[in-house]
């Protein structure tokens, strides 16, 4: 019998329909949490009683996390978020949770964000959160995200040799009210070895075309006339975030990157979102594979130093005077 939420993953992952329809449904939820959803805001007594039932499952969230993240700074973090998921249901709030822990990601709406759709949890990377991962990855040095303002100087030449093709020179001496309006986002990474990648440059029109096309949340909302999701309320975010999105697939992409990407589309997409994220044991694996395989490529770089070629000797050439004395001789 399925019981748990874990249970209830692996099955879903076997293929059985049954468990992928009742990931909303939570286990064991004390009759103390039914009514959480009818509530616009938690009471600070509601937030512990919602804490303590997270505490049960430490266990899982301490196996999720990997070790450069500390379980107590996770947990503070979800304790600052927890009012804004009032109506969620326990369960869709544990798996946004559990899959924002298995990436390593702090949901403090830097790195990572965990928002309500109704009464559903969703979590959601942000730009720092794909940075994170892209320097994960081994192969990326340094990753730059920034924005262009209306009275920015700047210039863009495709055709020019890196890095001359972009330039990006703001006046910080001047507040952002009167370096005008952001018209650009851009993203570019330098990479281990020197290389840069390509700068990724988005318009307004551009971050507004992907909100349109992916984001089953913002449509819905269009539709039902409420201006309350993320690319409502934090749209300038969103546009950084959809140019590192875009930057992380002309980059070399981990096994982890790669799996973030498919989790954030199917938050999009009202998917089950735990069931993209990898493993800490799959994650493991993959990282010690792909630094190997870094390693491999820079050794394979490295030219071999040539012996240096003998010379050969080269017979001295004899004067006329030299010649002319041999012949007399004769």
């Amino acid at each position: 019998m399925v019981t748990t939420l874990k249970d209830r993953i692996r099955a879903a992952r076997s293929g059985s329909p049954a468990a992928v329809e009742q990931h909303d449904q939570a286990p064991d939820v004390p009759a103390e949490l039914a009514d959480v959803k009818g509530h616009e805001q938690v009471e600070p007594a509601m937030n512990e009683t919602v804490m303590a039932w997270l505490k049960r499952y430490e266990k899982d969230f301490e196996e999720a996390l990997p070790a450069h993240i500390d379980s107590s700074a996770f947990f503070a973090a979800v304790r600052a978020v927890l009012p804004k998921l009032a109506r969620c249901t326990p369960a869709s709030t544990l798996q946004a949770l559990l899959t924002c822990a298995r990436f390593g990601l702090l949901p403090d709406e830097k790195h990572a964000v965990i928002k309500h759709e109704g009464t559903t949890a969703v979590f959601v990377p942000m730009a720092q959160g794909f940075v994170d991962l892209m320097y994960r990855s081994a192969a990326v040095d340094s990753v730059h995200v920034g924005e262009i303002r209306e009275h920015d100087e700047y210039s863009y030449e495709p055709t020019a040799p890196a890095p001359q093709d972009f330039v990006h020179r703001p006046d910080l001496r001047k507040s952002k009210e009167a370096r005008g309006d952001v018209v650009l986002c851009y993203a570019f990474a330098w990479l281990k070895g020197g290389a840069r990648s390509q700068v990724i440059i988005l318009s307004r029109e551009d971050a507004e075309e992907i909100r349109d096309e992916y984001s089953q949340a913002y449509r819905k909302a269009k539709a039902e006339g409420r201006a309350d999701t993320f690319w409502h309320t934090h749209f300038l975010q969103m546009w950084r975030k959809s140019a590192v999105r875009r930057l992380a697939k002309v980059v070399p992409m981990s096994a982890e990157l790669v799996a973030l990407v498919k989790v954030d589309d199917a938050g999009e997409a009202g998917q089950v979102q735990i069931l993209h994220a990898p493993d800490l044991e799959d994650a493991r694996l993959l990282a010690e594979a792909e630094a190997a395989s870094v390693a491999a490529e820079a050794s394979q770089d490295t030219p071999t130093p040539t012996p240096p070629r003998r010379q050969r000797k080269q017979p001295r050439r004899t004067t006329r005077r030299e010649r002319r004395g041999r012949k007399q001789a004769a």
